[in-house]
């Protein structure tokens, strides 16, 4: 989960530069290609593509499907309301998360993951301060993103129980390449070597950090691995600050301590899950 915090914080910016020059379909698209390239040696070392292949097509395409609308959202949803704004929006998505992983995978809610996630969600909350301005469409999108998201990472879960996270990450990257293929066509245009730049580094990080995700779910609940991404919400708001010069104040810094609590009481109230054998090679 460091390594999904880190890399998605880098895609924040990355994803806010590159969307000054090119269209969201077609940063979407070459992050696809790229990502293969990137992720084939793993594919290389565990067996080719003959152990790519899956019994469970439907919920793959189901998923990427989902998850590759709500990643489109989020990046849109970057050229219209602040950084720090998208991210936290971004975390209504635990409530979805946890109600389908309870109500459709068997995870116990427990009062601590519970906790959690209250903790988290009035810290975002606080940074927030819904009802101080007017909603415009970049929130509205935020939040369909967000809606997106938690529905992408129970499914993860689930196919985390007969798929390896190799599996998981390539098939991610065969269908929403497949899915974005005719619209990046449509709107696109040659990158600039900047944009180019940060089109590696999204390509990079967004394929690895999903990588981290699945593995992160093989090892705990997603009732226990979501909760953690809170953290990414003070992190994205200082940088914003930082980079974009965008505010961060004593809200920001009071739920951020909300957000961090939270996850402390979670993660000492959980036990860790083994890790099934047939992954063991990928470490």
């Amino acid at each position: 989960m460091a390594g999904w915090l880190t890399l998605m914080l880098i895609v924040a910016v990355a994803g806010r530069e590159t969307t000054r020059e090119l269209n969201v379909f077609q940063i979407m698209e070459v992050r696809s290609i790229l990502g293969f390239f990137m992720l084939y040696p793993l594919i290389h070392m565990n067996g080719g593509f003959a152990a790519m292949k899956t019994a469970r097509p439907l919920q793959h395409i189901g998923r990427n499907l989902i998850h590759y609308a709500a990643q489109l959202g989020w990046f849109f949803a970057l050229t219209l309301i602040p950084l720090g704004q998208v991210v936290s929006i971004e975390f209504t998505m635990p409530i979805w998360t946890a109600i389908l992983a309870a109500s459709f995978l068997g995870e116990r809610m427990t009062l601590a993951k519970i906790l959690a996630i209250v903790l988290g969600l009035v810290g975002v909350a606080i940074i927030v301060r819904p009802g101080t301005s007017e909603i415009n469409p970049g929130q509205m999108i935020a939040l369909g993103a967000a809606v997106g998201f938690g529905i992408s990472i129970a499914m993860m879960k689930s196919l985390t129980r007969t798929e390896s996270t190799l599996q998981i990450i390539f098939w991610m990257i065969v269908i929403q390449g497949a899915a974005g293929f005719f619209p990046s066509l449509y709107v696109w245009q040659w990158p600039s070597a900047y944009a180019w730049g940060w089109i590696v580094v999204i390509a990079f990080c967004g394929t690895f950090s999903h990588y981290c995700m699945a593995r992160a779910m093989l090892h705990a609940d997603a009732t226990v691995v979501v909760p953690m991404d809170f953290l990414r919400v003070p992190l994205t708001a200082a940088a914003g600050w930082l980079i974009y010069s965008e505010r961060l104040d004593m809200f920001t810094v009071l739920g951020a301590a909300l957000i961090l609590t939270g996850n402390l009481l979670n993660l000492r109230s959980s036990n860790p899950v083994p890790v099934r054998a047939e992954l063991e090679p990928l470490k």
